[in-house]
């Protein structure tokens, strides 16, 4: 019979600032050949390949790594930090730090002897002295490395702030009827947004960005972390997303745990899903709404988080995963509705319908709760019909898969949005104003489909009721070089994908415009936001935050003459006039 396994060593999970992650399970290390990838770190981040790296060691603790994944890995010993590539091989020794994403997943390589026995005593010997020095590191260390890192980053804005003729800058998301001047003066102008501020009364009815780590505190002053939107006594959650990493999940919003009944609606499949299914609490319902045309996805980011008082909405453009939260650029919308009064049941909205229309084609599968206020109901989209949605200063824009024609032509995608704008009466300002599509995916597109969406995004009329006039869009989309000296480095990349025949084509190359987000604090923070607008100026005509990239797949396409749009994927926006 064989024996045991000898084990060689540890590898034990970092934070960033290289203090031991409790919240990761240590990596056991045995001699021969070993295998490390999504699979046993159990994360969903797909960057991570199912065998991503491979450690071979000897019994005197040397071990050899070989990438064998399509995605680079840093390996730091002492102080040189090398790059290795797709079957790239290096030694590594006691001490050293592997990052199997550049800046993400870190992994310190600890040597624990050959002796079976002994490994848990060393094991535990080192964590101890791992966590004495985590509590010993004094405060105030702490904060002067913030203050330093802070200022010397705002040293580089600052120098950074005359913005080139034809950049297009990043818009600082508004109420729909809050105009802050003091910003939109200069988008330029880094002052201006370090002092502005949003009264706390007004601060639900707002688009908002999301926490960065790694960026001033003033760039972060009105902006919202996820313990920030998921809180306090919540009896129901609907959440509503592409990509689901529940260990994240679980551990970066705790309250999460304490609530009753939780409904996931994803777009993850094969080992994802099936790890999902096996850590998922018992109260968790995981559903994947059906998608009967090829190459579709579920990317809508939303939740529904219902309470004692009422629902907050939520519609968002961070995937639940660590990264999206947390190193990107990101945008978020909510508001508070309460419960409608018992002689108002019947009285609806536009918001109203939007969003029962749209939770109607997800298909989820209803359950029954006892909720204190009305007793036991079943959670379905007419649920959903039970709260006051007239204070809502936005509209719902959503996709749904199918071919759409008759009656529903301009129930979803962009001629959706076509309808909502034809609506709105502009002032003189934005006739034939410029359009602005920034988004982090680009897909296959064509000359005729990109004049087909700026016929919808420059739909609406003037005071006259003469039409508003066909702008010309301009493109956001980060440099190499911008990615390069981003937050993530390289790895952001992986965020904002297209196939360089994509991104060459001859016709986009008047439509360019580059990513700046200087007044916000987020040029290196890459930008996962999709955000979509027209603009005179510094006035915006309105203003639209969405799940949907530049793709056909997201917006849909026309057909048979215009009287059918095609749609792949499932997308929820919210467009705000301002």
């Amino acid at each position: 019979m064989a024996g045991s396994p000898v084990k060689i060593g540890l590898l034990i999970p970092l934070q960033k600032n290289l203090l031991v992650d409790y919240s990761v399970s240590n990596i056991p290390i045995f001699q021969g050949g070993n295998v490390i990838g999504r699979n046993n770190l159990a994360i969903s981040d797909k960057r991570v390949s199912r065998k991503h790296v491979s450690l071979h060691t000897t019994v005197d603790g040397s071990a050899e790594i070989v990438v064998e994944g399509p995605n680079p890995v840093i390996v730091k010993s002492g102080d040189q930090r090398k790059k290795l590539s797709t079957q790239d091989k290096a030694l590594i020794v006691h001490g050293d730090i592997i990052e199997l994403i550049p800046g993400n997943y870190l992994f310190k390589y600890v040597t624990v002897g050959s002796e079976h026995a002994s490994s848990s005593k060393t094991d535990s010997s080192f964590l101890r002295k791992e966590k004495r020095h985590s509590v010993e590191e004094s405060s105030a260390v702490k904060r002067n490395r913030h203050i330093l890192e802070d200022e010397a980053l705002e040293r580089t804005l600052l120098d950074n702030d005359n913005l080139e003729q034809d950049d297009v800058v990043a818009i600082t998301p508004g109420h729909s009827q809050l105009k802050p001047p003091e910003v939109l003066a200069s988008c330029g102008n880094t002052e201006a947004s370090r002092h502005f501020s949003v009264p706390k009364d007004r601060l639900s009815l707002i688009f908002r960005l999301m926490r960065v780590q790694g960026i001033p505190a003033w760039a972060n002053s009105c902006s919202v972390a996820i313990r920030d939107v998921i809180q306090g006594n919540v009896l129901v959650a609907v959440l509503s997303n592409y990509m689901v990493d529940i260990d994240w999940l679980m551990s970066g919003c705790p309250d999460l745990r304490k609530i009753p009944h939780v409904l996931v609606i994803h777009g993850e499949s094969g080992a994802t899903v099936d790890h999902l299914k096996k850590n998922r609490p018992a109260n968790w319902i995981l559903h994947k709404p059906p998608l009967p045309i090829s190459y579709g996805t579920h990317h809508s980011k939303a939740m529904l988080l219902v309470y004692p008082q009422g629902v907050r909405v939520v519609v968002h453009t961070a995937n639940l995963i660590y990264v999206d939260w947390n190193n990107k650029t990101q945008g978020l919308w909510m508001q508070d509705f309460p419960w409608k009064d018992q002689q108002n049941l019947n009285k609806g909205s536009s918001f109203e319908n939007d969003l029962v229309d749209y939770l109607n084609a997800l298909k989820w599968p209803e359950f029954n709760v006892h909720l204190p206020v009305v007793g036991n109901v079943n959670i379905n989209p007419s649920f959903f019909k039970n709260f006051d949605y007239s204070s809502s200063k936005v509209r719902l824009i959503a996709s749904v898969p199918g071919y759409h024609k008759g009656t529903n032509l301009k129930n979803w995608g962009h001629m959706k949005l076509r309808g909502v704008l034809e609506e709105c009466i502009f002032d003189k300002e934005f006739c034939k104003s410029p359009l602005v599509y920034q988004f982090s995916s680009l897909g296959s597109l064509d000359e005729r489909w990109l004049a087909e969406l700026a016929v919808s995004m420059s739909s609406g009329i003037l005071n006259d009721g003469s039409p508003l006039g066909s702008g010309k869009p301009l493109i956001i989309w980060p440099t190499v070089e911008d990615v390069r000296c981003s937050l993530e480095g390289y790895a952001a990349g992986n965020a904002i994908p297209s196939p360089q025949q994509n991104v060459e084509k001859d016709f986009l190359k008047k439509y360019w415009a580059r990513w700046k987000a200087n007044h916000v604090g987020r040029c290196r923070a890459m930008p996962h936001i999709k955000s979509y607008t027209r603009y005179n100026g510094q006035n915006l005509a309105w203003f639209l935050l969405t799940s949907a990239n530049l793709s056909k797949a997201a917006w849909g396409a026309l057909q048979k003459n215009n009287s059918q749009l095609m749609i792949r994927s499932y997308e929820v926006s919210l467009d705000g006039r301002i």
